[in-house]
C-alpha cells in the first residue's frame, strides 16, 4: 500500500512538472530545479550585448518571462526580455545596444590597465566595463515562498572603441601623446554641470529643460603630465548622437561664437570650460521635446605652445608662428547628451501669436461706401441741430428798444 502511494505521488509530481513546462522545450528530469549561475550566457558583441537565460528553471521557480527585467526596471517594457522557444532549452533573450546601454540602468565604469595603445606600445589603456543584472520583483508582502532570482553580467571594451562606435550620455576619449620619455595615454572627458561651480552634474528632468536654460560644460583630462594643457578646437551641437550629422549648429569655431555661448577657459590648464543656453532644433517642431547632443573636438598641447594654436581674433597683431613649431596631439571628438529640451508653448499662446501675426483687416468697396454715408449723415444731422437751435433762440428773444433822435412829425 505504501509503495502504491509513493508511485501515485511520484506520478502526480511528474504530471504537475510536465504541465508546468507545457509548451516549452524543457526536460523535467534536467530542469526541475532552481536557477544557478550557469543558466545565464553573456555575449559581448560588436554593437550589442546579448544575454541568454535558461527559462526552464525560471518556470520551475514559479515565474514567467515578464517577471524578469534589467536592473530592477520592471515597469519599463523596453527593459524586459523575450522568449525564444526555437532552442533547447527555451531561453529568455535580452539585447542591450551599446548606443543606449544606460537606458535600463546599466553602469559604465572606466578603469586603467596595462595594454597596447594606438602606437602599439605598452602603456596605460582605458577600459570601459559595462555591468548590470537581471532580477525578479519581490511581492509587496512581508514574506514570500518564491525564491528571488538574480543574474549578474558584465562586458569590457576598450574605451576608445565605445567612444567611436556608440553614443554615450557623457563620453571619454583616449589620446596618445608622444613625449621625449616615451608615449603616454591621457583620457579626456566631456561633462555637463548645473552651474558655474562645476561641482554638480547636470540633472535633466523627465519633462526636459526649459529653453534658454544655461548649461555648463567642461573638458577634463586625466593621466596628464603638467606640461600639457587641454585645447578645445571647436564645439558644436547636432540633433543626434552622430558627430558627423549633416545638421549641426556651431557654438564656437575659431573666432566665430554663438552670442549665447561663453568660453571661460581654453588652453590655459588641463580643463576647458564654457557655457551655453539650450535651444531646440526646428526639425523637432512637431515634437514636445527636442534632443541636443554636444560635441567637442579637442587636442592636447604643451602649455607653452597652446597660445600659438589659439585663433587670433579682433585687431590684435598677428603672431609669428614660423619661429617654432607648436607641439600638440591629434584631435579627439567627445560627445555628451542627449540634452532634452521642452517647448512651453500652449494653445492660448499659439492663438495670441496667430492674431499678432495675422494680416491687417482690409475693407471692401461696399463697406467703405457704408461708412462714408454714415459719416455724411452724421455731419448733416449735426448741422440741422445747430440751425434748429439758432431759430428757436431768435423766436423767443425779447424786442430790442429803439435808439436815436425823436422826429417831431410823429408827434
Amino acid at each position: 500500500m505504501e509503495r502504491l502511494c509513493a508511485i501515485l505521488l511520484l506520478a502526480c509530481k511528474t504530471f504537475i512538472v510536465n504541465a508546468q513546462f507545457n509548451g516549452f522545450n524543457c526536460d523535467a528530469s534536467f530542469h526541475s530545479r532552481f536557477p544557478t549561475e550557469r543558466d545565464v550566457s553573456v555575449y559581448c558583441g560588436v554593437q550589442t550585448i546579448t544575454l541568454k537565460i535558461n527559462f526552464c528553471p525560471v518556470l520551475f521557480s514559479g515565474y514567467t518571462d515578464t517577471d524578469l527585467a534589467l536592473n530592477g526596471r520592471h515597469g519599463d517594457a523596453h527593459c524586459r526580455g523575450f522568449i525564444n522557444n526555437n532552442t533547447f532549452p527555451t531561453v529568455v533573450l535580452f539585447s542591450i545596444s551599446l548606443s543606449t546601454l544606460e537606458a535600463c540602468g546599466n553602469s559604465l565604469v572606466v578603469t586603467t590597465a596595462q595594454g597596447p595603445n594606438a602606437y602599439g606600445n605598452l602603456s596605460l589603456v582605458q577600459i570601459g566595463n559595462i555591468a548590470g543584472y537581471i532580477d525578479t520583483l519581490d511581492p509587496p508582502t512581508v514574506i514570500s515562498y518564491l525564491p528571488g532570482l538574480l543574474y549578474k553580467f558584465s562586458c569590457s571594451y576598450p574605451l576608445e572603441y565605445l567612444v567611436n562606435n556608440t553614443q554615450l550620455a557623457s563620453s571619454a576619449a583616449a589620446i596618445s601623446v608622444k613625449d621625449s620619455n616615451g608615449t603616454f595615454v591621457s583620457t579626456l572627458n566631456l561633462l555637463l554641470y548645473n552651474d558655474s561651480t562645476y561641482v554638480h552634474h547636470l540633472a535633466i528632468p523627465v519633462s526636459g529643460l526649459t529653453l534658454k536654460t544655461r548649461v555648463f560644460a567642461a573638458v577634463k583630462a586625466t593621466n596628464l603630465d603638467r606640461r600639457w594643457n587641454v585645447l578645445m578646437d571647436y564645439c558644436y551641437t547636432t540633433p543626434s548622437g552622430n558627430p558627423n550629422d549633416e545638421l549641426r549648429y556651431d557654438l564656437f569655431f575659431g573666432c566665430d561664437k554663438d552670442p549665447q555661448t561663453t568660453v571661460f577657459e581654453n588652453g590655459k590648464s588641463q580643463m576647458g570650460r564654457f557655457s551655453f543656453e539650450v535651444f531646440r532644433f526646428v526639425k523637432h517642431k512637431n515634437q514636445k521635446m527636442s534632443t541636443v547632443f554636444l560635441h567637442c573636438v579637442t587636442k592636447l598641447c604643451r602649455s607653452d605652445d597652446c597660445p600659438l594654436l589659439l585663433p587670433i581674433c579682433g585687431k590684435r597683431k598677428k603672431r609669428n608662428v614660423s619661429e617654432r613649431t607648436a607641439v600638440a596631439s591629434d584631435n579627439a571628438v567627445m560627445t555628451a547628451g542627449p540634452i532634452v529640451t521642452r517647448s512651453d508653448e500652449t494653445p492660448s499662446n499659439n492663438s495670441q501669436l496667430a492674431q499678432l501675426n495675422s494680416p491687417p483687416f482690409k475693407m471692401n468697396s461696399a463697406t467703405s461706401a457704408l461708412i462714408s454715408a454714415i459719416a455724411i449723415l452724421a455731419v448733416m444731422s449735426m448741422c440741422f441741430f445747430i440751425l434748429s437751435m439758432s431759430l428757436l433762440r431768435g423766436k423767443y428773444m425779447p424786442p430790442t428798444p429803439l435808439s436815436g433822435t425823436h422826429n417831431p412829425a410823429f408827434s
